[in-house]
């Protein structure tokens, strides 16, 4: 008798993706630039997090790290 494990495909997350979203949230006022890495999984799919948290790791983020750390410094029209 041969059991048979089903696989879901795998969500992909690269840094760029991660970085996009945080950019928009952050534009929106929806996060703040200073808040932790970590509120960005209130807004990603809970079962895709684990590859979103992965893919911070290869790239040296920490989840205590601020949004501001993954995106770069914004040219602000109104300053």
């Amino acid at each position: 008798m041969s059991s048979t494990t089903l696989v879901a495909p795998k969500a992909h997350y690269d840094i760029t993706m991660i970085k996009d979203e945080a950019r928009q949230l952050v534009e929106k006022g929806t996060v703040s630039r200073h808040q932790p890495i970590y509120v960005l999984c209130q807004y990603i799919p809970a079962r895709e997090w684990v590859y979103v948290e992965c893919e911070l790791e290869k790239s040296d983020f920490l989840l205590r790290d601020q949004i501001s750390d993954l995106i770069p410094n914004q040219n602000w029209d109104n300053d």
